[in-house]
Protein backbone atom coordinates (compact mmCIF):
# COMPACT_ATOMS: atom_id res chain seq x y z
CA UNK A 1 0.00 0.00 0.00
CA UNK A 2 2.87 2.37 0.80
CA UNK A 3 4.49 1.60 -2.53
CA UNK A 4 1.31 2.54 -4.40
CA UNK A 5 0.91 5.95 -2.77
CA UNK A 6 2.27 9.12 -4.30
CA UNK A 7 4.70 11.16 -2.19
CA UNK A 8 2.11 13.87 -1.51
CA UNK A 9 -0.62 11.40 -0.53
CA UNK A 10 1.79 9.43 1.63
CA UNK A 11 2.80 12.52 3.62
CA UNK A 12 -0.87 13.43 4.18
CA UNK A 13 -1.64 9.89 5.40
CA UNK A 14 1.15 10.13 7.99
CA UNK A 15 -1.06 12.42 10.08
CA UNK A 16 -3.57 9.59 10.62
CA UNK A 17 -1.61 6.31 10.45
CA UNK A 18 -0.11 4.96 13.67
CA UNK A 19 1.08 1.44 12.78
CA UNK A 20 3.21 0.32 9.82
CA UNK A 21 3.74 -3.41 9.25
CA UNK A 22 5.84 -5.56 6.90
CA UNK A 23 7.83 -2.59 5.61
CA UNK A 24 11.19 -2.70 3.87
CA UNK A 25 14.34 -0.83 5.00
CA UNK A 26 13.78 1.72 2.23
CA UNK A 27 10.20 2.34 3.36
CA UNK A 28 11.41 2.93 6.94
CA UNK A 29 13.62 5.72 5.61
CA UNK A 30 10.65 7.06 3.65
CA UNK A 31 8.51 7.16 6.81
CA UNK A 32 11.26 8.95 8.77
CA UNK A 33 11.76 11.55 6.05
CA UNK A 34 7.99 11.93 5.66
CA UNK A 35 7.60 12.89 9.31
CA UNK A 36 10.58 15.25 9.00
CA UNK A 37 8.91 16.95 6.02
CA UNK A 38 5.96 17.61 8.34
CA UNK A 39 8.40 19.48 10.63
CA UNK A 40 8.57 16.76 13.28
CA UNK A 41 11.66 15.79 15.27
CA UNK A 42 12.00 12.06 14.58
CA UNK A 43 13.54 9.40 16.82
CA UNK A 44 14.04 5.90 15.45
CA UNK A 45 14.74 2.74 17.45
CA UNK A 46 16.18 -0.37 15.90
CA UNK A 47 18.43 -3.37 16.45
CA UNK A 48 19.03 -4.99 13.06
CA UNK A 49 21.07 -4.37 9.94
CA UNK A 50 17.93 -3.36 8.03
CA UNK A 51 17.29 -0.58 10.59
CA UNK A 52 20.64 1.13 9.94
CA UNK A 53 19.51 3.42 7.05
CA UNK A 54 16.51 4.74 9.00
CA UNK A 55 18.59 5.12 12.19
CA UNK A 56 20.98 7.28 10.18
CA UNK A 57 18.18 9.30 8.57
CA UNK A 58 16.35 10.06 11.83
CA UNK A 59 17.16 13.13 13.92
CA UNK A 60 18.03 10.76 16.75
CA UNK A 61 18.83 7.12 16.03
CA UNK A 62 18.56 4.82 19.06
CA UNK A 63 20.08 1.33 18.84
CA UNK A 64 19.61 -1.54 21.27
CA UNK A 65 22.78 -2.11 23.27
CA UNK A 66 22.20 -5.74 24.29
CA UNK A 67 20.54 -7.26 21.22
CA UNK A 68 21.50 -4.72 18.59
CA UNK A 69 23.91 -5.48 15.77
CA UNK A 70 27.19 -3.63 15.39
CA UNK A 71 25.87 -2.03 12.17
CA UNK A 72 22.84 -0.61 14.00
CA UNK A 73 25.00 0.67 16.86
CA UNK A 74 27.38 2.31 14.40
CA UNK A 75 24.54 4.12 12.62
CA UNK A 76 22.80 5.30 15.81
CA UNK A 77 23.33 8.45 17.85
CA UNK A 78 22.36 6.81 21.13
CA UNK A 79 22.83 3.23 22.34
CA UNK A 80 20.24 1.99 24.84
CA UNK A 81 22.34 -0.22 27.08
CA UNK A 82 19.41 -1.86 28.90
CA UNK A 83 17.15 -2.25 25.79
CA UNK A 84 14.33 -0.70 27.85
CA UNK A 85 12.22 1.83 25.94
CA UNK A 86 11.19 3.53 29.22
CA UNK A 87 14.82 4.61 29.65
CA UNK A 88 14.47 6.83 26.56
CA UNK A 89 11.97 9.07 28.34
CA UNK A 90 14.22 9.34 31.40
CA UNK A 91 17.19 10.19 29.19
CA UNK A 92 15.25 12.92 27.37
CA UNK A 93 14.12 14.43 30.67
CA UNK A 94 17.67 14.36 32.04
CA UNK A 95 19.07 15.87 28.84
CA UNK A 96 16.52 18.67 28.84
CA UNK A 97 17.32 19.39 32.48
CA UNK A 98 21.05 19.64 31.75
CA UNK A 99 20.43 21.96 28.79
CA UNK A 100 18.04 24.11 30.85
CA UNK A 101 20.64 24.52 33.61
CA UNK A 102 23.36 25.43 31.13
CA UNK A 103 21.08 27.97 29.48
CA UNK A 104 19.99 29.74 32.65
CA UNK A 105 23.55 29.78 34.05
CA UNK A 106 24.86 31.42 30.89
CA UNK A 107 21.98 33.94 30.72
CA UNK A 108 22.45 34.79 34.40
CA UNK A 109 26.18 35.41 33.98
CA UNK A 110 25.76 37.42 30.77
CA UNK A 111 22.93 39.58 32.09
CA UNK A 112 24.78 40.24 35.37
CA UNK A 113 27.98 41.21 33.58
CA UNK A 114 26.01 43.31 31.09
CA UNK A 115 24.59 45.19 34.08
CA UNK A 116 28.11 45.88 35.36
CA UNK A 117 29.34 47.01 31.94
CA UNK A 118 26.39 49.32 31.31
CA UNK A 119 26.64 50.83 34.80
CA UNK A 120 30.23 51.87 34.12
CA UNK A 121 29.68 52.79 30.48
CA UNK A 122 26.63 55.01 30.97
CA UNK A 123 28.21 56.86 33.89
CA UNK A 124 31.43 57.52 31.97
CA UNK A 125 29.77 58.73 28.76
CA UNK A 126 27.51 60.93 30.91
CA UNK A 127 30.58 62.71 32.26
CA UNK A 128 30.24 61.45 35.83
CA UNK A 129 32.85 59.97 38.12
CA UNK A 130 33.29 56.20 38.04
CA UNK A 131 30.50 54.52 40.04
CA UNK A 132 32.71 51.53 40.92
CA UNK A 133 36.33 50.85 41.74
CA UNK A 134 38.18 47.93 40.16
CA UNK A 135 38.21 46.13 43.52
CA UNK A 136 34.42 46.47 43.68
CA UNK A 137 33.97 44.75 40.32
CA UNK A 138 36.29 41.91 41.31
CA UNK A 139 34.45 41.44 44.60
CA UNK A 140 31.03 41.40 42.90
CA UNK A 141 32.24 38.80 40.43
CA UNK A 142 33.56 36.73 43.32
CA UNK A 143 30.25 36.58 45.18
CA UNK A 144 27.89 36.40 42.18
CA UNK A 145 29.73 34.57 39.39
CA UNK A 146 30.84 31.64 41.55
CA UNK A 147 28.37 29.96 43.91
CA UNK A 148 25.11 31.36 42.41
CA UNK A 149 26.13 30.29 38.89
CA UNK A 150 27.19 26.86 40.15
CA UNK A 151 23.89 26.54 42.02
CA UNK A 152 21.98 27.23 38.79
CA UNK A 153 24.11 24.63 37.02
CA UNK A 154 23.01 21.84 39.39
CA UNK A 155 19.43 23.02 39.90
CA UNK A 156 16.66 20.43 40.09
CA UNK A 157 14.14 21.29 37.37
CA UNK A 158 10.47 20.46 37.02
CA UNK A 159 10.84 17.38 34.82
CA UNK A 160 7.14 17.16 33.96
CA UNK A 161 7.06 20.78 32.78
CA UNK A 162 10.18 20.25 30.67
CA UNK A 163 8.68 17.14 29.05
CA UNK A 164 5.55 19.08 28.06
CA UNK A 165 7.69 21.43 25.96
CA UNK A 166 8.15 20.62 22.26
CA UNK A 167 11.56 19.36 21.10
CA UNK A 168 14.04 22.07 20.21
CA UNK A 169 15.94 22.02 16.94
CA UNK A 170 19.61 21.08 17.05
CA UNK A 171 20.43 24.41 15.36
CA UNK A 172 18.51 26.42 17.97
CA UNK A 173 20.50 29.22 19.59
CA UNK A 174 21.04 29.40 23.32
CA UNK A 175 19.26 32.77 23.16
CA UNK A 176 16.14 31.45 21.40
CA UNK A 177 12.68 31.59 22.97
CA UNK A 178 13.28 34.88 24.72
CA UNK A 179 16.82 34.18 25.94
CA UNK A 180 18.31 37.27 24.31
CA UNK A 181 15.45 39.49 25.51
CA UNK A 182 15.87 38.12 29.04
CA UNK A 183 19.62 38.83 28.98
CA UNK A 184 19.19 42.40 27.76
CA UNK A 185 16.20 43.19 29.98
CA UNK A 186 17.82 42.12 33.24
CA UNK A 187 21.21 43.53 32.21
CA UNK A 188 19.78 47.01 31.63
CA UNK A 189 17.51 46.72 34.69
CA UNK A 190 20.48 45.96 36.96
CA UNK A 191 22.36 48.86 35.38
CA UNK A 192 19.38 51.18 35.93
CA UNK A 193 18.99 50.40 39.64
CA UNK A 194 22.77 50.56 40.17
CA UNK A 195 22.92 54.03 38.62
CA UNK A 196 19.87 55.01 40.68
CA UNK A 197 21.82 54.03 43.78
CA UNK A 198 24.84 56.00 42.53
CA UNK A 199 22.85 59.20 42.06
CA UNK A 200 20.68 58.72 45.17
CA UNK A 201 23.06 60.21 47.76
CA UNK A 202 23.90 63.43 45.82
CA UNK A 203 20.20 63.74 44.97
CA UNK A 204 19.23 63.60 48.65
CA UNK A 205 21.95 66.16 49.48
CA UNK A 206 20.68 68.59 46.86
CA UNK A 207 17.18 68.29 48.22
CA UNK A 208 18.40 68.74 51.79
CA UNK A 209 20.32 71.88 50.82
CA UNK A 210 17.38 73.26 48.78
CA UNK A 211 19.48 73.31 45.63
CA UNK A 212 18.26 72.60 42.11
CA UNK A 213 18.34 68.92 41.22
CA UNK A 214 20.16 68.68 37.92
CA UNK A 215 22.74 66.43 36.32
CA UNK A 216 25.26 69.26 36.44
CA UNK A 217 24.84 69.73 40.19
CA UNK A 218 24.96 65.96 40.77
CA UNK A 219 28.20 65.72 38.76
CA UNK A 220 29.66 68.60 40.76
CA UNK A 221 28.87 66.93 44.09
CA UNK A 222 30.36 63.64 42.88
CA UNK A 223 33.70 65.38 42.45
CA UNK A 224 33.93 65.65 46.23
CA UNK A 225 35.73 62.59 47.57
CA UNK A 226 33.55 61.98 50.63
CA UNK A 227 30.34 62.15 48.59
CA UNK A 228 31.80 60.01 45.80
CA UNK A 229 32.90 57.27 48.22
CA UNK A 230 29.43 57.01 49.74
CA UNK A 231 27.79 57.03 46.29
CA UNK A 232 30.18 54.28 45.15
CA UNK A 233 29.34 52.28 48.28
CA UNK A 234 25.65 52.56 47.40
CA UNK A 235 26.33 51.36 43.85
CA UNK A 236 28.64 48.59 45.00
CA UNK A 237 26.08 47.30 47.50
CA UNK A 238 23.09 47.41 45.15
CA UNK A 239 24.96 45.85 42.23
CA UNK A 240 26.12 42.92 44.34
CA UNK A 241 22.80 42.28 46.08
CA UNK A 242 20.69 42.72 42.93
CA UNK A 243 22.59 39.92 41.18
CA UNK A 244 21.90 37.62 44.13
CA UNK A 245 18.18 38.38 43.86
CA UNK A 246 18.43 37.90 40.10
CA UNK A 247 19.94 34.43 40.61
CA UNK A 248 16.89 33.36 42.63
CA UNK A 249 14.53 34.40 39.84
CA UNK A 250 16.68 32.73 37.17
CA UNK A 251 16.00 29.30 38.69
CA UNK A 252 12.79 29.30 36.64
CA UNK A 253 11.70 32.37 34.68
CA UNK A 254 8.28 30.78 34.12
CA UNK A 255 7.48 30.21 37.81
CA UNK A 256 6.85 32.59 40.69
CA UNK A 257 9.43 32.54 43.49
CA UNK A 258 6.55 31.74 45.84
CA UNK A 259 5.93 28.49 43.95
CA UNK A 260 9.56 27.39 43.67
CA UNK A 261 10.85 24.60 45.89
CA UNK A 262 13.81 26.48 47.34
CA UNK A 263 14.92 23.64 49.61
CA UNK A 264 15.64 21.50 46.55
CA UNK A 265 18.61 23.73 45.81
CA UNK A 266 20.39 24.23 49.11
CA UNK A 267 23.51 25.48 47.32
CA UNK A 268 21.50 28.45 45.99
CA UNK A 269 20.30 29.26 49.51
CA UNK A 270 23.87 29.02 50.78
CA UNK A 271 25.11 31.23 47.92
CA UNK A 272 22.38 33.79 48.60
CA UNK A 273 23.01 33.99 52.36
CA UNK A 274 26.82 33.93 52.13
CA UNK A 275 26.74 36.56 49.37
CA UNK A 276 24.70 38.90 51.55
CA UNK A 277 26.95 38.33 54.55
CA UNK A 278 30.07 39.07 52.49
CA UNK A 279 28.49 42.15 50.92
CA UNK A 280 27.45 43.34 54.37
CA UNK A 281 30.97 42.78 55.69
CA UNK A 282 32.66 45.15 53.23
CA UNK A 283 30.68 48.06 54.68
CA UNK A 284 30.81 47.03 58.34
CA UNK A 285 34.19 45.40 59.03
CA UNK A 286 36.84 48.13 59.50
CA UNK A 287 39.76 46.48 57.67
CA UNK A 288 37.48 45.57 54.73
CA UNK A 289 36.16 49.13 54.62
CA UNK A 290 39.74 50.37 54.28
CA UNK A 291 40.62 47.71 51.71
CA UNK A 292 37.63 48.40 49.44
CA UNK A 293 37.34 52.14 50.04
CA UNK A 294 33.75 51.97 51.28
CA UNK A 295 31.92 53.65 54.16
CA UNK A 296 29.75 52.42 57.02
CA UNK A 297 26.05 52.38 56.11
CA UNK A 298 23.20 53.25 58.45
CA UNK A 299 20.23 50.85 58.93
CA UNK A 300 17.99 53.26 57.01
CA UNK A 301 20.46 53.24 54.11
CA UNK A 302 20.57 49.44 54.15
CA UNK A 303 16.78 49.33 54.01
CA UNK A 304 16.68 51.65 50.99
CA UNK A 305 19.43 49.75 49.16
CA UNK A 306 17.88 46.36 49.97
CA UNK A 307 14.55 47.41 48.41
CA UNK A 308 16.35 48.80 45.37
CA UNK A 309 18.39 45.61 44.95
CA UNK A 310 15.23 43.45 45.09
CA UNK A 311 13.82 45.11 41.92
CA UNK A 312 14.98 42.24 39.59
CA UNK A 313 12.95 39.80 41.69
CA UNK A 314 9.95 42.17 41.61
CA UNK A 315 10.31 42.40 37.83
CA UNK A 316 10.39 38.59 37.68
CA UNK A 317 7.02 38.46 39.43
CA UNK A 318 5.47 41.26 37.37
CA UNK A 319 6.47 39.62 34.08
CA UNK A 320 4.55 36.51 35.14
CA UNK A 321 1.29 38.40 35.85
CA UNK A 322 -0.13 38.28 32.27
CA UNK A 323 0.17 34.47 32.21
CA UNK A 324 -1.40 33.83 35.59
CA UNK A 325 -4.95 32.62 35.88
Amino acid sequence: EITGLSEETFIKRLAHVRVFARISPGQKVKIVKGFQSRHHIVAMTGDGVNDAPSLKAADIGIAMGQNGTDVAKGAADVILTDDNFATIEKAIEEGRGVYENIKKSVIFLLSSNLGEIMTMFLAVIGGFASPLKSSHILWINLITDSLPALALGIDENDGKALMRMPPRKSTESLFANGGLACTCFYGFLIAAISLTAFFAFPYFLLQKRDLAVSLTNIATLLRQETILIRAQTYTFTVLGMSQLFHAIGMRDIRTSVFRMHHLRNRLMLAAFVSGFILQFAVTEVPFLIRAFGTVHLLPSEWGFLFILAAVPLLAHELLLLPGRK
